[in-house]
């Protein structure tokens, strides 16, 4: 939700998990400050008949503006985003962090952030968000940095910034498992749509990511039949690979890329659940 600006949204889940029972603490920490941020950044308005919600440009200001108070406020809040960001876990309190540094107007944190990702061997996905803050900063040129156990340079001013930004081929691939599970297995397909979704951001820049770009079928059928089998693993705890093999027409030719495309994404699943 706060990745599409959903902030209405975002506001009224987390007032609903607050009222939840038998969470960890501090789940509900994180969610308090979570939730105390979003209603600081976009409070509340009744809005009349008729009138639309503020558009993305409107909240950006107002995000902007609320930053700016904060440095006012405090000398030391460019540094303290930064720690934040550097020196803790990967939490939400970390991607707010991230999204209030794309609006301060401070050379150093281009600097400090780009240094970061290059030396540092981070989790993928928090490697990815901070490429994202970096573009939303305007930085431009390419940066080298490990992924995985590859070395991989990218184009900051091509990061994408959201589903729309990515080859329509990666919306293909999703679309296959909708199409085999959206009637019969709508769950499934829900949960394959938040994996892909952290997955390609993951991957973003690797040799995996751009061995989905070769305009073949079978790399769609490959891709899809791998994400199916990996979510419906996760979820029943058996596995039915031959039942997802023939569903998606995997030949035996086309088995050693499918156990690869497999690999991969059960590989990611897997260090999520380290973290």
């Amino acid at each position: 939700m706060l990745e599409n600006e959903r902030y209405g949204e975002a506001k009224e889940l987390l007032a609903f998990l607050l009222q939840c029972q038998g969470q960890d603490e501090r789940h509900y920490e994180e969610w308090r400050s979570l939730l105390s941020w979003l209603e600081a950044a976009f409070p509340t308005s009744v809005e009349p008949a008729g009138h639309e919600p503020e558009d993305e440009a409107d909240e950006a200001e107002m995000t902007r503006r609320m930053v700016q108070d904060k440095l006012a406020q405090d000398e030391g809040y460019t540094d303290k985003l930064l720690d934040t960001v550097m020196n803790g876990p990967l939490t939400e309190q970390t991607v707010l962090a991230l999204e209030q540094l794309a609006y301060l107007e401070r050379p150093e944190v281009d600097e400090a952030l780009t240094a970061w990702i290059k030396e540092q061997p981070l989790h993928p996905l928090l490697q990815f968000r901070v490429l994202q803050t970096l573009r939303r900063r305007g930085v431009s040129g390419m940066v080298s940095l490990i992924r995985g156990s590859e070395t991989v340079s990218v184009d900051v001013e091509e990061i994408p910034l959201g589903p729309g930004d990515y080859p329509e081929v990666l919306q293909q691939i999703l679309q296959r498992v909708a199409e085999k599970t959206e009637v019969h297995e709508p769950t499934l397909f829900y949960f394959a749509q938040e994996l892909w979704s952290q997955f390609i951001m993951a991957i973003y820049g690797t040799s995996d990511y751009y061995s989905m770009l070769d305009n073949e079928e079978a790399t769609l059928d490959i891709w899809a039949a791998a994400l199916h089998d990996t979510v419906s693993e996760s979820l029943k705890g058996v596995r039915d690979e031959e039942e997802i093999r023939s569903l998606y027409g995997i030949t035996d030719t086309m088995r050693f890329r499918y156990e690869g495309a497999y690999r991969s994404i059960k590989q990611f699943v897997a260090a999520g659940m380290d973290e």
